[in-house]
Formats: C-alpha cells, sequence, structure tokens
C-alpha cells in the first residue's frame, strides 16, 4: 500500500480527516496492512509531538494512530474470546483500545522502541483488568484471582502428566505455596460464576431426557438440604439417655405408658396400683428434675 504526502488545500477538522502538510493521507487507517502501519505509526508520531494537544491537527494524527493499531487489539483480544463468563468479543476490543489508547499518551519516540512492544503490555493489562473487577460473579481479593489462572493451569500440567486429578499437597509442591493457601484459592475459584437456583437441573452425563421428563426436572433449589429439626430431637434424645438410666424402675415405668404408649394419669393409676394424684406428683418431680438436668451447662 503507498501513501503520498499531500498540500494542506483545506482548513482542518477532525471529522473531515484534515490533510497536513508533509504527512501521509490515510483514507481508512483499520485497512491500513500491519507491516505499512508499523511505518506509518512512527512518521505519525514524529508529527505527534510537533503539534499542540487539543488542536484539530493533533486530534487528527492521534486518532489516527489509534485507527491503524486496532489490529494490535484484535490480536491481543483473541485469547480473552472464550473465556467462561466473559464479555463479548466487541467489548473486549473496546476495552483493549482503552490501553491502546493509554499507549500512544505514553509513548516516547527517542526511547527508538517499537510502538508495539510498549503497546502490548497495556492493552492486555486493560483487558485483564476488565475481566478483574466484572466477571467475577463474587469478589475476592487480586491475589486470589490470579491464583485461579495458576491453579487451572497447574492442574492441567500435573493431570497430563500423572494421569490424575492432582493433590491440594502436590498443587502446593508444584506452585511453592502452602496447602493452606492453594486450599483458599481454590474455594476463592469458585466465585468466578455462579448459578441460579431456579435453574433446572440436567440429566446426567448430559444425556437426554425421555419424553416427558421435562415437566418433572427439579431446580437446583429443589435438591439442597434443608435445616431438619426432628435434629433437634436426636441431640436431646441422646442427652437424656443417661438420665433416665439413673431412674429407679416404677419412675421408669411411669414415663414409659405415659409417654410411649400415651397412656392417661388415671389408666396409669389404674395400671401400676396407685391414684392418679400421685401419678402426676410423680410426673411433675420427675419432668422437673430431668428438666434441670438437661439445661444445666
Amino acid at each position: 500500500m503507498t501513501f503520498t504526502a499531500t498540500a494542506d488545500t483545506a482548513a482542518p477538522s477532525v471529522t473531515d480527516n484534515p490533510v497536513i502538510d508533509g504527512l501521509p493521507h490515510v483514507p481508512c487507517p483499520r485497512e491500513v496492512d500491519p507491516g505499512d502501519a508499523r511505518q506509518l505509526t512512527r512518521v505519525f508520531f514524529e508529527r505527534l509531538r510537533s503539534l499542540d494537544e487539543g488542536t484539530p491537527e493533533y486530534q487528527y494524527v492521534r486518532n489516527t494512530l489509534i485507527e491503524m493499531n486496532v489490529s494490535l487489539v484484535n490480536f491481543a483480544a483473541r485469547p480473552f474470546r472464550d473465556r467462561p463468563g466473559g464479555p463479548e468479543n466487541e467489548d473486549i476490543v473496546q476495552v483493549g483500545i482503552i490501553g491502546l489508547i493509554k499507549a500512544i499518551d505514553r509513548y516516547e519516540l527517542d526511547r527508538d522502541t517499537q510502538f508495539s512492544t510498549l503497546a502490548m503490555p497495556y492493552i492486555t493489562g486493560e483487558i485483564k483488568r476488565h475481566f478483574r473487577d466484572t466477571t467475577w460473579a463474587v469478589r475476592v481479593p487480586r491475589r486470589l484471582q490470579e491464583m485461579r489462572s495458576q491453579l487451572a493451569r497447574s492442574t492441567e500440567e500435573l493431570t497430563s502428566e500423572t494421569g490424575h486429578a492432582p493433590t491440594p499437597a502436590e498443587l502446593a509442591e508444584h506452585l511453592d505455596l502452602t496447602e493452606d493457601e492453594v486450599r483458599q484459592g481454590l474455594v476463592a475459584a469458585n466465585g468466578y460464576s455462579t448459578q441460579s437456583l431456579d435453574a433446572a437441573t440436567g440429566s446426567p452425563e448430559g444425556r437426554e431426557s425421555a419424553p416427558g421428563a421435562a415437566h418433572s426436572a427439579h431446580t437446583l433449589a429443589e435438591t439442597l438440604g434443608d435445616t431438619d429439626d426432628a435434629l433437634e430431637t436426636v441431640e436431646d434424645l441422646q442427652s437424656l439417655a443417661p438420665l433416665l438410666s439413673g431412674l429407679d424402675e416404677r419412675t421408669t415405668r411411669i414415663l414409659e405408658l405415659r409417654f410411649g404408649q400415651e397412656m392417661t394419669q388415671r389408666q396409669i393409676g389404674e395400671e401400676i396400683g396407685m391414684s392418679q394424684m400421685h401419678v402426676s406428683r410423680l410426673l411433675t418431680r420427675t419432668l422437673g428434675a430431668l428438666r434441670e438436668e438437661l439445661l444445666r451447662d
């Protein structure tokens, strides 16, 4: 692609792509071949530092530099396109352009380095920052966010080497971390994405459900356990057992008839040969003593 320098024959305008004396005119900067873009980038940077910031000429040169180097953003965005929970590719490119603009504003021509050498870290850094700040379902410290990627790579490497999923101890040795740090990172990684409790659970191993099975599918919320109030009863019975073993035979018999066979006090009295009032006094005294023992620390 060949570009020619043309004279400044019209009033400069950012929207009209002003023609600047001695500077190649680039009608479609995004369509410039990457090889030509590298050469033109240096030419435009040389001219940019001679212009006053805020002028139409300065804005035109700066905008042209951005447009010509969008290919760097597209290249840097490729590894991030298929990330789970990530934004659409267009959003990634927009974020990368922010990094490109920062690189253009900080590039020093006198250092005699390729612009791409400076731009790529800025672009990828901005994209990674965007993923870190916006795609995690639960906010966790940056250290743990970065550890998630390390754990994923190490897990893949160790699995291919050993033929089995690595243990936290193996991951800790591989990454030169403690087991507690690895476990903390594994727990934090669960916060990257979430699933709705109202989502229907799929069939095992990805098999298609039988006709009509969709109507009987359960949501994730329906498969989660809940507090069982009967567990408190189990705890109470376990605490009560040693206390009951210390009662005399007659008192134990009265409790069995009252709470085991659900007999009335009158029926209990007739069964063991005592008055209903005597049975009532025994039950009241016994239950009070048991309650006091259970509540004692």
